[in-house]
């Protein structure tokens, strides 16, 4: 997949696929689905086949503040590209952009630029200055030629109907709720990251944890102890272990960190990339009475994890 920043190399005519798709969740593939190669007509073949998406976020161009990214630019441009995406066009959201109108909009960006020729939208997608633009704009110029995807909801154990979207996805991970997050996302929520040094105070109690090094923008769940499974490139098959995420306040710890300790795991992990898929939250973080408290509480939690993915297998 090619990733476009400078307008002038975009592959044309194209048909896109329009939105910030943070996460590329359940909806956003429901989104893309219609502009892939895959789903083109014979006489569309000659469409390349784009996402279309912002950068920085709107929302944090204008709130002036980092936003935190289920899925920071890196895991983007995988996840796109696993779907059969043929090219990904970031429009750099600035003053000027911001301050198009929807007909400008519309002209001067996916008429003149990109040449749109199909183009797949959510429900509730608006565009141009201050939002002015919707989808009753679009249809006016691509009329059958644009598709609107309806509001994406789910059931789960609760019988009222939840919407699959990337605030509630968010929503989920702030309470440790991992079995709805991956429900939404259609995928297990992961972590990428090298391992880095860090103070191997868990060799000193007997579970050696590698540290990992993750993006800035990456959203972290709940502070706690997860049930994780990791695959690295060093391992042909996937391994099983549980994370911590949290400030450690038993060995006085000075920064958030996230520490993954791996089962039936010897070897140096430095620099090596670890994606780590949550699979079971199993507790919030504590502070222990003492180092022999919190080994303690580090078997057990090896226990329950151990417990569930033998539930799994």
């Amino acid at each position: 997949m090619r990733v476009i920043f400078d307008p002038t190399q975009i592959s044309r005519p194209t048909a896109i696929a329009l939105g910030n798709f943070d996460g590329v969740h359940i909806g956003h593939r429901h989104v893309i689905e219609p502009i892939l190669p895959s789903a083109l007509s014979n006489h569309d073949q000659h469409l390349t086949s784009t996402v279309v998406s912002f950068s920085p976020h709107p929302q944090e161009f204008f709130s002036k503040q980092p936003r935190s990214l289920l899925a920071p630019f890196d895991e983007k441009v995988a996840l796109l590209e696993s779907l059969g995406v043929e090219q990904l066009v970031l429009l750099a959201f600035d003053a000027d952009l911001a301050k198009l109108t929807a007909a400008e909009f519309m002209q001067q960006i996916l008429i003149d630029s990109l040449q749109v020729e199909l183009i797949s939208v959510g429900f509730d997608f608006h565009f141009g200055q201050k939002r002015q633009g919707n989808i009753t704009d679009l249809k006016s110029i691509w009329g059958d030629r644009l598709t609107v995807i309806p509001e994406q909801t789910m059931l789960l154990k609760d019988p009222t109907p939840i919407r699959i979207s990337s605030s509630n996805i968010r929503a989920a991970l702030a309470k440790g709720d991992v079995d709805l997050a991956n429900a939404l996302l259609g995928r297990p929520y992961n972590l990428v990251g090298k391992v880095i040094q860090g103070k191997q105070l868990g060799r000193t109690i007997g579970f050696p944890t590698a540290n990992l090094d993750l993006p800035a923008q990456k959203c972290l769940p709940r502070d706690g102890v997860y049930a994780v499974q990791v695959s690295i490139s060093s391992s042909p098959k996937p391994l099983f272990g549980v994370m911590n995420i949290g400030l450690r306040p038993t060995v006085n710890g000075d920064r958030r960190s996230v520490e993954v300790h791996l089962f039936d795991w010897q070897g140096d992990l430095y620099d090596q990339e670890l994606n780590v898929d949550l699979v079971k939250f199993i507790r919030p973080e504590h502070k222990f009475s003492s180092l022999e408290a919190l080994k303690d509480q580090i078997q057990a939690d090896c226990q329950t994890a151990l417990s569930h993915f033998a539930v799994l297998a």
